[in-house]
């Protein structure tokens, strides 16, 4: 086998996956598991939104602005500091949460790279209200502790540097379902997009530790199987 051989075979290996899902859904419990598990890069929309300022300081400025009036990062922003970073990564396998978002986003990312496997949660109303309404986070981390299963060392306080921790206004029961209605609406058009392309699984219950059994085996049968079956792009 030649050198090149050598690398297009390497290439071919890569996997990229993304995860998606409303808040509370616990996303970020399941994508460390699976970047653990399987060796990928974890890329979290929300520490590239944090973080903005040292990697595109104008974005970064412009994001922070965005978040100060609780308003939605525009899609031509979060293609601007996520984009790059996928293209440093590019022999790299990765997972994405909280990116792409929107269709506009899916489709900048489809320009890029074409995904192998998208997981979406679907989890019941009132679990994400439960969990929600226990979950309290440190701001300048994006540390999340929940008071039932989770827990801080001291209560109120980030076990890592001590400082407050706050409850976002928006995971408190009233505008939970004003954001459980907006990402539905937001995240059905992606949703329709990965589905068409044979690469979407959905996963539902209310207990992360019962889901997570089958998310760990769909990847470990997906990324067995590269690259012959699953590096094929289908049309929608």
């Amino acid at each position: 086998m030649t050198q090149q051989d050598h690398t297009e075979q390497h290439m071919a290996k890569l996997f990229r996956a993304a995860i998606m899902g409303p808040p509370g859904s616990g996303k970020g419990t399941i994508s460390k598991r699976i970047a653990q598990s399987f060796g990928l890069q974890y890329l979290s929309s929300g520490h590239f939104l944090r973080e903005g300022t040292t990697v595109d300081p104008e974005a970064g400025l412009l994001v922070k602005t965005y978040v100060q009036k609780g308003m939605p990062i525009p899609d031509h922003l979060m293609t601007r500091l996520m984009l790059p970073k996928l293209q440093q990564l590019r022999d790299h396998s990765w997972l994405l949460d909280g990116f792409p978002r929107t269709l506009a986003q899916a489709q900048a990312l489809n320009n890029l790279y074409q995904l192998d496997l998208v997981i979406s949660l679907n989890i019941p109303y009132e679990t994400l209200r439960e969990r929600l309404s226990n979950r309290w986070i440190h701001p300048a981390s994006g540390r999340v502790y929940n008071m039932s299963f989770n827990p801080p060392r001291v209560q109120g306080k980030d076990d890592i540097t001590g400082e407050l921790l706050i409850q976002h206004d928006d995971d408190k029961p009233e505008a939970l379902m004003a954001r459980l209605r907006h990402y539905k609406e937001v995240a059905k058009p992606v949703i329709d997009l990965y589905k068409s392309q044979g690469v979407l699984h959905s996963f539902s219950g209310t207990d992360t530790d019962k889901i997570w059994p089958y998310i760990n085996t769909l990847f470990s049968t997906k990324m067995h199987t590269q690259p012959s079956e699953d590096c094929q792009t289908q049309t929608p």
